[in-house]
């Protein structure tokens, strides 16, 4: 065989290799469904972590995040293994009562909430997520240091800004498409309660939110995220055991489960927009990351719960907001009710 041809045929092996090699790999991330076009996607879930089904514990930010982990730190039966950080992100790894935990900040915001939260489905085989973090009072009932957990999240800022309606006061101009979304309501209501009775504030009309998932032909309104019953139940079982918390040594922290929360990308701290939320929402609480870590775990079909403890009124107050005075000590207040829940999901577990 000439030396030419002899190389020609080496390479042209070497090429048929590679592309098969290749195609290979791209078959171990994403396999079509023939007779759908769609593709079914294979985690590729970071080494060492693919045996493990962990909860994961997550918060927005440092006094939260130094609150879950002050907590874990006292307790004999928790411990943190390794971390791992990707994109800035840092993940601890280790086991409570022998199950395995990720623990992680979100970062605040819906933005990041979303994004956080989709990429620790990616990247870590994880069953439940528990979120935990402090949130402004909607519910004039609720003071700093209490802790509810919603079985419901609403965002409330996903809307309309619209112009007013010349020559009719307190009256506004809304798309089409937002009317007809109003004219639709009263029958949705009907069939589901939850879904709220929308009303303007000032210029702004509160819409649903869109969302599209597997099996699903396209997106729908969605006006609220559920969070899972299963790890609410665990939620009602654990308050229900645990001892009484004073805050800052002055009152008696309340604990509960049920009812609604809101979402939205502010620091709500507005009088007005406050008693809004509440009319329209029957808001318990308002934050600004839930209702995105409900979007994200619906969509994943992974199960989902948020406890939020009590920092400020959320503009209720008279004069400056407080939540700078709360967010360290509440936040520990959340921690002790996350880790009473996670002490019946493992005994559920064994």
């Amino acid at each position: 065989m000439p030396k030419e041809r002899y190389y020609a045929t080496k390479v042209n092996g070497f090429i048929t290799v590679c592309i098969v090699l290749l195609i290979t790999a791209c078959q171990q991330f994403s396999q079509p469904d023939l007779q759908t076009g769609s593709i079914q996607h294979q985690p590729n879930y970071i080494a060492g972590t693919k045996e493990d089904g962990f909860t994961a514990i997550m918060v927005a930010y440092a006094p939260e995040l130094n609150g879950i982990l002050s907590t874990l730190n006292s307790l004999p039966n928790a411990q943190i293994d390794r971390t791992i950080t990707v994109k800035g992100v840092t993940y601890r790894l280790g086991r409570y009562n022998d199950q395995p935990i990720i623990i992680f900040a979100t970062g605040m915001s819906i933005a990041n909430a979303a994004m956080t939260t989709q990429m620790a489905l990616d990247y870590f085989p994880i069953d439940e997520v528990v979120y935990m973090g402090i949130a402004g009072a909607i519910n004039p009932r609720w003071h700093p240091g209490d802790v509810i957990i919603p079985e419901r999240w609403y965002y409330h800022d996903e809307s309309v800004y619209s112009n007013p309606s010349p020559g009719q006061a307190g009256q506004y101009i809304v798309p089409n498409y937002y009317q007809k979304m109003l004219d639709e309501l009263p029958a949705k209501r009907a069939a589901d309660p939850n879904i709220p009775n929308y009303k303007p504030f000032e210029f702004v009309h509160p819409d649903h939110v869109v969302v599209i998932k597997d099996g699903q032909e396209k997106p729908v309104d969605t006006p609220y995220f559920s969070a899972s019953p299963r790890l609410l139940a665990a939620a009602r079982q654990a308050i229900s055991t645990m001892p009484p918390r004073l805050i800052l040594d002055k009152r008696r922290a309340e604990f509960t489960v049920g009812g609604n929360g809101v979402t939205g990308s502010v620091f709500l701290d507005n009088r007005a927009y406050r008693q809004w939320v509440r009319e329209v929402f029957h808001a318990e609480v308002t934050e600004m990351e839930s209702a995105a870590v409900g979007q994200v775990c619906y969509v994943n079909d992974t199960e989902w719960m948020i406890i939020r403890a009590i920092s400020d009124l959320a503009g209720g107050q008279e004069g400056v907001n407080e939540e700078d005075i709360y967010d360290e000590e509440v936040s520990r207040v959340g921690a002790e009710v996350l880790f009473a829940v996670l002490e019946q999901l493992t005994s559920q577990a064994e």
